[in-house]
Order: C-alpha cells, then structure tokens, then sequence
C-alpha cells in the first residue's frame, strides 16, 4: 500500500532544513487547510501548498523509482 500523507521528518529530507523547521512548516499548512492537530498532511496538500510537483513528491515518499527514458 502506498502511503499518501507526509510527516515532518519526511518533509525536513525532502526540503534539506531542520526537524524544528519542517514541523513548522507543517503545523502552518495545517492551519491553511483547517486542519486540527490530530489529523494528517496529505502529500497533495504539502505540493499545493509548496509549489510542488505532487508525482514527484510521491515517489520520493513511496521509493518508487521511475526511469525516464521508458517513459
């Protein structure tokens, strides 16, 4: 099963800064969406949010490794 929300660890590897930083980010994210304390960031929300690219993101998430020169 692929997982489809992200955490602050994962979000502090995918952007190179701190725990603190990414739990932040997170926490504001949230708050954009409305969300409350116990319930989780999605993926889409996160690349929303960030200007992401989401099919990137969640094969970052899920190890999922493309080549793009099949595709």
């Amino acid at each position: 099963m692929k997982q489809i929300c992200i955490y602050p660890k994962e979000v502090a590897i995918l952007l190179g800064k701190s725990l603190t930083t990414a739990q932040t980010l997170v926490r504001t994210i949230k708050d954009v969406h409305g969300k409350d304390k116990h319930q989780a960031l999605t993926i889409r929300e996160f690349c929303a949010y960030m200007g992401l690219p989401y099919t990137d993101v969640f094969n970052m998430i899920n190890r999922v490794v493309v080549d793009k020169e099949l595709a």
